[in-house]
């Protein structure tokens, strides 16, 4: 998979998410197998860049791998201008969001909003790519709603407009994330486009990665909420389709590992008391299929402090190892 200049290591590719895409699950994803981490987006709202919700989002320091930062909005010049604000502070390539489903994002006529309205995509798609001299990549979904899915009206305006690829998430505005994505649009995308396609939504499995790859005939593959709690799927998937083969599932020993070093880079990129409240879903996402009930979750949830979290999560796995 190559996107402008830069070459992936691999086609498994981590989808942009608010809230979880932040420098320390991105870093985790890419050492353990992503190809590329898309950061979580950023408001072409010139008025909240200082902010310390945005600050934190446009933090790449010490970053490995390409850095990919998704920009969001509606006007084409703010849009022109967050392109270039981000690439000053070291994007190496701007993604477009027109495929978030969420209301407050919507109403202001950003993200999935936009694919009602093909003119001004366009204008916003020329607007971004001329104002920087990175690769421009764009991520939506079908369409509107399941009666307007125009994903491949909206594909051809991003080749002829010079975007470098066209993630695609299989469901409609509309769907939200409720019921299945569908993968016919996507391959009717990457039949009448010859820039690359990645294909996102759904994708649970390494099975099921090879199946979307090979229905759609797609160039990569976007992982989202299947990453949550399991940053090993894309080494999984990887190897997968490289092999045909399973890798054998993490050892307990080595989930723990790994949740400890998230736990760890999240109160370090954060501080108090953010850091402990945002480690939060992620403890409560790793552990689902341990801690069935809970139990451990509604405990944890209740502390504050870094150190009572790091202490409450080594005693939790103790017990689990001596189990």
């Amino acid at each position: 998979m190559r996107i402008g200049p830069y070459q992936l290591e691999n086609n498994v590719i981590v989808a942009p998410m608010a809230g979880i895409t932040d420098r320390p699950f991105r870093q985790l994803c890419r050492r353990l197998g992503a190809g590329l981490a898309v950061s979580e987006m950023l408001s072409s709202n010139p008025k909240v860049w200082k902010t310390d919700k945005s600050m934190n989002r446009m933090d790449h320091s010490g970053e490995s791998g390409v850095r990919s930062v998704q920009i969001a909005g509606a006007d084409p010049e703010l849009m022109a201008q967050a392109a270039q604000f981000n690439v000053q502070n070291g994007a190496q390539i701007i993604d477009i969001n027109m495929g978030c489903p969420a209301k407050k994002v919507n109403k202001k006529l950003a993200g999935s909003a936009l694919l009602q309205y093909p003119d001004l995509v366009e204008e916003i798609v020329q607007a971004v790519v001329g104002a920087v001299n990175v690769p421009v990549t764009l991520k939506i979904r079908t369409g509107w709603d399941p009666d307007n899915r125009n994903g491949v009206e909206i594909a051809k305006i991003a080749e002829r407009n010079r975007i470098a690829s066209l993630a695609v998430h299989g469901r409609t505005r509309a769907c939200m994330y409720k019921g299945e994505a569908e993968y016919d649009t996507i391959k009717a995308i990457k039949q009448s486009v010859s820039i690359p396609v990645v294909a996102n939504g759904d994708i649970t499995s390494p099975e099921k990665a090879k199946q979307v790859l090979d229905y759609t005939g797609a160039d990569a593959i976007m992982i989202g909420r299947a990453a949550q709690g399991r940053p090993w799927i894309f080494r999984e998937i990887d190897y997968y389709l490289r092999t045909g083969k399973h890798l054998p599932a993490p050892e307990i020993s080595e989930v723990r590992g790994i949740l400890m070093e998230h736990l760890l880079n999240l109160h370090q990129f954060y501080g108090e008391p953010m850091g402990a409240r945002i480690a939060r879903k992620h403890v409560s996402w790793y552990l689902q299929s341990h801690d069935q009930e809970g139990q451990f979750r509604r405990v944890f949830n209740a502390l504050e402090q870094p150190e009572a979290q790091i202490e409450a999560l080594e005693n939790y796995f103790e017990t689990l190892a001596a189990n």
